[in-house]
């Protein structure tokens, strides 16, 4: 397979275009394993770094955070000819070329061997998501979380991150509280286990109140900005805050008074640089008893290199629910 697709973001006279390209076996970047792409996934982050141009460091760049394929070539001993193996993270489609692509190059440290109990699609449905929503349950299990501590609110229930937390927490026993801005989504995240839907409204910090009636038992936030605010100032006495995004802005306002009144902890939750050796752990948990209980039709959208751009913007709008899955 010397030529091959990809979706390319390239910048000529400060002007940015993303298109659909051949490109050969020469154009990749040098590095030592060779994958043929199976499926990519879209997380916000692609929607950023294709649309918006945040975070890449290079052009032309083939954007994508997330892979899984099989190896078709390796200068690294500990990979094989055939073998199957997920990527994300790293500079992977930001300033190396990532998973929107049939055929991948990349560094051998970025490559994990794919967990017992995935599939190759299974591992994409996940993904950074997936891999980012299983971080931050152990980081807050990690800080003494358990089911009989009372409420765990999920922020952008809807989202990729979201959705798979939500279920991740209800199969473990917890009582989740799912907020969205989407209340015609209650039957969806309701068969993904939430026990309770509130609008994103009613976490919006519109006050800067520094503390508000205890209620929370734990809390994952993709979300950011005034959602974060409102979310520390509610946790109960010692409960956690598990932070992993900014669709809802990235700056706070708050006070040490939650920290120090209440005892609770802000987590910082980051999937790009996470040490191999906890990488592997958190994926082979998601093969295992944190794999979600549901990879059904309803979460997952299964698209096209050429249907990508619109979904791509989409998800920066707030208008893509669950995962949505580039099949190569």
């Amino acid at each position: 397979m010397n030529n091959f697709q990809a979706m390319v973001l390239d910048k000529v006279n400060d002007q940015s275009k993303l298109e659909i390209k051949q490109l050969s076996m020469d154009d990749l970047p040098e590095a030592e394993v060779t994958i043929r792409v199976a499926y990519s996934s879209v997380n916000f982050k692609d929607g950023a770094v294709a649309i918006q141009n945040n975070f890449v460091t290079s052009y032309p760049l083939v954007p994508g955070i997330d892979l899984a394929g099989t190896v078709l070539d390796s200068k690294d001993e500990r990979f094989t000819i055939g073998d199957e193996v997920i990527v994300t993270s790293y500079k992977l489609g930001t300033g190396h070329f990532g998973g929107f692509s049939e055929i991948a190059r990349v560094p051998a440290e970025w490559v994990v061997p794919l967990p017992k109990g995935l599939s190759l699609k299974e591992s994409m449905i996940l993904g950074t998501a997936g891999f980012t929503a299983a971080l931050a349950v152990q980081r807050l299990e990690d800080n003494d979380l358990e089911p009989s501590d009372g409420p765990i609110l999920v922020a952008g229930a809807t989202g990729g991150v979201g959705s798979i937390a939500v279920n991740i927490l209800a199969k473990k026993g917890y009582d989740v509280v799912a907020s969205t801005g989407k209340l015609d989504q209650e039957e969806y995240l309701q068969g993904l286990g939430a026990k309770q839907i509130i609008h994103r409204n009613e976490i919006i910090d519109s006050d800067n109140k520094p503390l508000r009636e205890e209620k929370w038992a734990g809390a994952i936030d993709p979300v950011g900005g005034k959602t974060l605010q409102y979310i520390l100032s509610t946790l109960k006495y010692g409960a956690s805050a598990a932070t992993c995004g900014f669709t809802g802005g990235t700056e706070i306002s708050t006070t040490v008074f939650p920290h120090i009144s209440r005892g609770v902890n802000w987590l910082g939750i980051d999937s790009v640089e996470c040490p191999m050796e906890k990488r592997l752990e958190i994926w082979n948990r998601l093969g295992n008893d944190l794999k979600p209980t549901t990879f059904t039709e309803e979460m997952v959208n299964e698209i096209s290199l050429k249907e990508l751009p619109e979904v791509l913007a989409a998800i920066l709008e707030g208008k893509v629910r669950g995962r949505t899955l580039v099949k190569l």
